[in-house]
C-alpha cells in the first residue's frame, strides 16, 4: 500500500540525513557539506558527499544518492515501505497506509481535537487565580485582554502531571499525547508534561487547528523557549505563526519578525500581517507559503549581530520565492517590540515606509564593515560592494546602485563601472566555463552510472538535468518551463519520468524537493535526479539564462527529431514564435 504523503514529510524533517548516515559512515565536514568512504562501493578516497541544506546524500564514484530513505533502502537493502518504517520506528512513528485513509484520518482529527483541547487547558490556567504571577507577565509586556484572547494565551502550571491528568479525564490516552508531544517519558518509563511554569503560545495553522506550542520562562532560567516537536499535524519548516491572523491582512506586504512576542506586539500595535519562523531559520517552504498570499515582505529581525545574519539568509530565500524583500532598520531598540513601546505605532509604520530594499540593505551592510575616512577601506568597500553589484539581473538596477555607491565613496562613477564591469565579466566567464563542462562534458562522463539509463542524446540530455536542477533551485520556474516545453521532447525516459513528477508536484500545491521524490521514483531515477543537483548548480543571476540555454538545445533536439519523422519544420518554428516567452528574472 502507499504510504500517505504528508506522514513522509513529516518522517524526513525529523530524521537529519547527517545524523542518520553518521551511523554507518565516519563523515568529516569540509565547508557546509560532510564527506566519507562511500559504503556503497569499495573506494580509498572519500567521494561519498552528504549536503545537511538539501537533506540529501551522492557519491561522486558510484552515483548513489538521495535522500535519508533512499539511504536507509540502499544501506540495509529495504524495499521503500520497510524502509520507512525502519525510519519510523526510531522516531516512535506509527506509519499510516493510504489504504486506511479513514482510520488515518480519524487518528488526525483525535490529535486536532487533543491540540484544542489543550490550549483550552492552558488558556484556563492563565486566569485562575492562583497563577496571577504568569498573567502579570503578559500584563508587563503591554498585552491587552483582546490580544490575549485572541492570539489564545495560555499557562502551562508549574507541575509534571498537570495536563496530563486533565486530558486523561477527558478520555485522551497518554500515547495519544506522547504523539501530540505534549508529555515525555523519562528513562524510569514515567510519563512527565513537557511545558511547565511556562506562558503559552498556541500555533495554529493556516486552516485555524491548533497543531503545536511554544512555553517561554518568565524568568532568565533556561531553555528560555521551548517548542513542540515535530508530529504528525506539525511541521515547523512549513508553518509561521501567526499566519492563520496574517493571510487576512488587507496590507499589500507581510512583515517577516523574529519571535512570538514581536508578531503579537505588532499585531496589537495594529499591523497585522506580522509572522515569524518557528524556533528556527526561514525555511523555503515557509517563503512559498507566504508567497501565495502577498508579493512583497519587509523583514524586522533584531538589530543585534545575529538577526542582521539571519536576515541576509532570509534575502536569498525570499527572493527565490519570487518575492519582493525589503529590510527594515529600527534605531535605538532591540527589536520591533521595544521600539513599539517607546516611540509608538505611527513611527513604527514610517519606519516601513522608509525601509530599504534588499540591495540598499546588503551594500549597507558592506560599508558598514570599512572606515571611509582611509584610502585603503574605501578601496576595500568599493571592490565588495563591485562585486555585489555585479550579482545584480537587471541591469537598470545595476546602473542606479553603481551611481550611488561611486558618489557615497567620492569616486566618479564611470571609474566603478568598469570596476563592475570586470567583476561581471568574472562571473559570465566562471558561468559559462561550468555550463560548458554541463553540457559538453565527455560522453562518458555525462552518461549515468547506471548502464539501464544510457543517454541517446548527451547534450541534449544534459541540458535536460540542467533544467531539473533549476526547477529544484527555484520552484517558480515550473510554471514558466512548462508553458514551453512538454514531457515528451525529454530524450530521456528517466529525467522525463522525473519533469512528469515535477508537474504532478507543483499540480498537488506540493514543495518540489529531492526529498519528496522518495517512493515516487525509482531508486536509480533518485541517483539520477542527485546527480543533477550535485553537478548542474547554476548561481541566481544566471537562472533566468541558463533556462534560455536549456530550451533552447531542447527545441533544436525537438526539431531535428520531428525533421528526422518528416513533420514540416516551419510549422514547428512558427509555433515556438507564437507561444515563446522569455523569463526576465525576480522583480524588483
Amino acid at each position: 500500500m502507499a504510504i500517505d504523503q504528508r506522514f513522509l514529510d513529516e518522517l524526513t524533517a525529523r530524521c537529519d540525513i547527517v545524523d542518520v548516515v553518521s551511523r554507518y559512515v565516519a563523515l568529516k565536514k569540509s565547508g557546509s557539506n560532510y564527506f566519507g568512504l562511500c559504503p556503497f562501493h569499495n573506494e580509498k578516497t572519500a567521494s561519498f558527499s552528504v549536503a545537511p541544506d538539501k537533506q540529501i546524500f551522492h557519491c561522486f564514484g558510484c552515483g548513489a544518492g538521495g535522500g535519508v530513505i533512499s539511504f536507509i533502502m540502499k544501506i540495509e537493502g529495504l524495499e521503500f515501505q520497510d524502509a520507512v518504517r525502519h525510519l519510523a520506528r526510531q522516531q516512535g512513528m506509527e506509519v499510516p497506509e493510504t489504504g486506511v485513509s479513514r482510520e488515518d484520518r480519524k487518528n488526525r482529527d483525535r490529535l486536532l481535537a487533543l491540540m484544542k483541547d489543550a490550549g483550552r487547558f492552558y488558556y484556563a490556567q492563565l486566569h485562575h487565580p492562583q497563577n496571577a504571577a504568569a498573567l502579570q507577565y503578559f500584563v508587563r509586556r503591554g498585552l491587552s485582554g483582546k490580544t490575549m484572547n485572541r492570539f489564545g494565551l495560555g499557562y502551562a502550571p508549574d507541575s509534571f502531571h498537570a495536563l496530563m491528568d486533565a486530558m486523561q479525564a477527558k478520555g485522551y490516552t497518554k500515547a495519544e499525547l506522547d504523539a501530540a508531544g505534549l508529555i515525555g517519558r523519562s528513562k524510569q518509563g514515567t510519563y512527565y508534561d513537557k511545558f511547565r511554569n511556562r506562558v503559552m503560545f498556541p500555533i495554529i495553522d493556516i486552516r485555524g487547528d491548533v497543531i503545536a506550542f511554544g512555553g517561554r520562562v518568565m524568568d532568565d532560567s533556561t531553555p528560555k523557549y521551548l517548542n513542540s516537536p515535530e508530529t504528525y499535524i506539525f511541521g515547523k519548516s512549513r508553518n509561521l505563526f501567526a499566519m492563520n491572523l496574517a493571510k487576512k491582512t488587507k496590507n499589500d506586504y507581510f512583515l517577516l519578525a523574529e519571535g512570538y512576542m514581536d508578531v503579537i506586539a505588532l499585531h496589537q500595535a495594529g499591523f497585522d500581517s506580522a509572522v515569524a519562523s518557528l524556533g528556527t531559520a526561514l525555511t523555503e517552504e515557509q517563503a512559498r507559503l507566504m508567497s501565495r498570499y502577498t508579493n512583497e515582505v519587509v523583514i524586522c529581525y533584531d538589530a543585534d549581530n545575529a538577526g542582521q545574519k539571519a536576515a541576509q539568509r532570509a534575502i536569498d530565500i525570499l527572493n527565490r520565492a519570487g518575492l519582493r524583500v525589503k529590510v527594515l532598520r529600527i534605531p535605538g531598540a532591540k527589536d520591533p517590540d521595544e521600539f513599539i513601546k517607546a516611540k509608538g505605532p505611527e513611527a513604527f509604520r514610517k519606519l516601513i515606509e522608509r525601509s530599504e530594499n534588499h540591495i540598499e540593505y546588503r551594500l549597507q551592510r558592506i560599508r558598514d564593515r570599512y572606515d571611509m575616512t582611509e584610502d585603503e577601506q574605501r578601496i576595500g568597500y568599493l571592490n565588495e560592494a563591485a562585486e555585489e553589484l555585479a550579482a545584480l539581473d537587471n541591469e537598470i538596477e545595476r546602473e542606479v546602485y553603481t551611481g550611488r555607491v561611486a558618489k557615497d565613496a567620492g569616486v566618479s562613477v564611470d571609474s566603478l563601472k568598469i570596476q563592475v564591469e570586470k567583476a561581471l565579466n568574472q562571473r559570465r566567464r566562471r558561468q559559462k566555463t561550468r555550463q560548458r563542462r554541463e553540457v559538453r562534458a565527455p560522453a562518458q562522463h555525462a552518461q549515468p552510472n547506471s548502464r539501464e539509463m544510457r543517454y541517446e542524446n548527451v547534450p541534449a540530455a544534459r541540458a535536460e538535468e540542467g533544467m531539473i536542477s533549476l526547477i529544484l533551485a527555484d520552484n517558480t520556474l515550473l510554471g514558466t518551463i512548462r508553458a514551453q516545453i512538454t514531457p515528451e521532447d525529454f530524450t530521456s525516459p528517466d529525467l522525463r519520468s522525473i519533469f512528469e513528477e515535477m508537474c504532478r508536484m507543483e499540480d498537488e500545491e506540493h514543495p518540489i524537493t529531492v526529498t519528496a521524490f522518495e517512493g515516487r521514483i525509482a531508486p536509480e531515477q533518485m541517483d539520477l535526479l542527485t546527480r543533477a543537483v550535485q553537478r548542474c548548480y547554476v548561481s541566481r543571476d544566471r537562472r533566468g539564462q541558463a533556462m534560455e540555454d536549456y530550451l533552447q538545445i531542447m527545441r533544436k533536439t525537438r526539431l531535428s527529431r520531428r525533421t528526422a519523422e518528416g513533420q514540416d519544420p516551419m510549422l514547428e518554428l512558427a509555433g515556438l514564435m507564437k507561444k515563446k516567452k522569455r523569463y526576465q528574472g525576480p522583480q524588483g
